[in-house]
């Protein structure tokens, strides 16, 4: 089964920066596009950025300019580089692994972000 494993929330001002991580394992990663999605309170799960694996990247309006997603295919590892963070970009961010064939999604646990003065 795959394994998801995300790092690098927490708690960030307004204008500030964070670097989110996800390890992925027991899985061959050059099939699955990555992705970041994000659920605020009250609010249904969005799609925050997606790359294929021939790095192809796909960004939600609301964060184009400020977020980039990247991925290490060497390391099984896509990041999710987040500037200029605004409150609205509060939630809790899940690392996305859908495999390219069969479209099927599997979800890590979830990383708390945190935009506030």
């Amino acid at each position: 089964q795959v394994q998801l494993v995300e790092s690098g929330g927490g708690l960030v001002q307004p204008g500030g920066s964070l670097r989110l991580s996800c390890a992925a394992s027991r899985i061959i990663f050059s099939m699955y596009i990555m992705g970041w999605y994000r659920q605020a309170p009250g609010k249904q799960r969005e799609l925050v950025a997606s790359m294929t694996s021939g790095a192809s990247a796909n960004y939600a309006d609301s964060v184009k300019g400020r977020f980039t997603i990247s991925r290490d295919n060497g390391q099984s590892t896509v990041y999710l580089q987040m500037n200029s963070l605004k409150p609205e970009d509060t939630a809790v961010y899940y690392c996305n692994a859908q495999h390219r064939f069969t479209r099927y999604d599997d979800w890590g646990q979830g990383t708390q972000v945190t935009v506030s003065s």
